[in-house]
């Protein structure tokens, strides 16, 4: 009911007069703005715009959004997102307007308490792999499970957990399992945060496929808690690892280099047990809650002191 919410939306603003609107995600809360925008005669609040995930990396490609997009991003006033990728898509979509500081949505993590939920023995002796179970518009589980299955002579040992899975991914699971013999188990989709981000503690790789995203949360989860993360090239990680070093960057849809990097991951101790330092280091650089929580403050007080 897009005229219903715009209308209510029109009339919370005419109400409050805020100082800002801020929007966060494009395709529902910025077109809606959009419209509210034209409906407003004049002196219509600042506007700030927040990107999600594919907004304009996956959605922009599309021909039914690119003008909205477009559109959105030349009446905004402020722009804020996930990567520096996104920045410069932004400018391409015509936004000429302040851009945001570049850090993840998601408020980052409290890593004074999750330091000690880490697994403190070596990554090289965990025992568990972790599998993004999405599989729809953008998410590729099945291709990570067709990769697993290809790396079952190597797999001897190790069991596979697949969280947020999707019913076709639950049914390709229980065929993988036994087809390989390798021990797997999909976790409830209720499941406590705490204990997924446990159990990435638990992992000695974490992988996540999709065709699009910004920077995945459970990328950051897996950076955070040690596990050596296998991500698709969508997701803007070359942002945050080192292909090769602290992590592997694969196309999403390509299950031969996913097997690749796999296999790498599972025969090179050193690298899963470096890879896990550098991204701890990272995560207190660029993660920790504290930081994030003040950098959000500033750009408010920023945006405060332009009114």
């Amino acid at each position: 009911m897009p005229g219903f919410r715009g209308r209510r939306l029109l009339k919370v603003i005419r109400s409050i007069r805020p100082d800002m609107v801020h929007s966060l995600e494009i395709q529902a809360a910025g077109f809606l703005t959009l419209e509210v925008k034209k409906q407003f005669p004049a002196n219509f609040p600042p506007w700030l715009v927040t990107n999600w995930g594919s907004d304009i990396f996956l959605f922009g490609r599309l021909r039914r959004h690119k003008a909205k997009i477009s559109e959105v991003l030349a009446n905004c006033n402020y722009y804020s997102c996930e990567c520096e990728r996104d920045v410069r898509l932004a400018r391409q979509f015509g936004f000429r307007g302040t851009t945001m500081p570049v850090f993840p949505n998601t408020g980052g993590f409290d890593l004074a308490v999750l330091e000690k939920v880490r697994e403190h023995i070596p990554v090289s002796n965990r025992k568990l792999i972790m599998l993004k179970g999405y599989q729809n518009w953008a998410g590729r589980s099945l291709v990570g499970l067709r990769a697993l299955g290809r790396c079952k002579d190597v797999l001897g040992g190790y069991s596979v957990l697949i969280y947020l899975a999707s019913p076709d991914v639950e049914i390709a699971a229980e065929l993988f399992s036994g087809e390989t013999g390798i021990p797997l188990r999909i976790i409830p989709n209720n499941t406590p945060h705490q204990e997924i981000l446990s159990l990435h503690a638990q992992a000695r790789i974490s992988i996540g496929l999709s065709i699009s995203d910004a920077i995945s949360t459970s990328f950051l989860e897996a950076m955070v808690m040690g596990s050596f993360p296998i991500q698709s090239c969508t997701a803007c990680v070359d942002e945050w690892i080192e292909h090769g070093v602290s992590g592997m960057i694969v196309p999403p849809e390509d299950p031969d280099i996913i097997e690749m990097a796999i296999r790498s991951a599972l025969s090179d101790d050193v690298l899963v047990n470096e890879a896990a330092a550098i991204n701890w280091r990272i995560a207190q650089e660029r993660l920790d809650s504290l930081l994030i929580k003040q950098k959000v403050i500033d750009m408010y007080s920023s945006l405060w002191q332009e009114r």
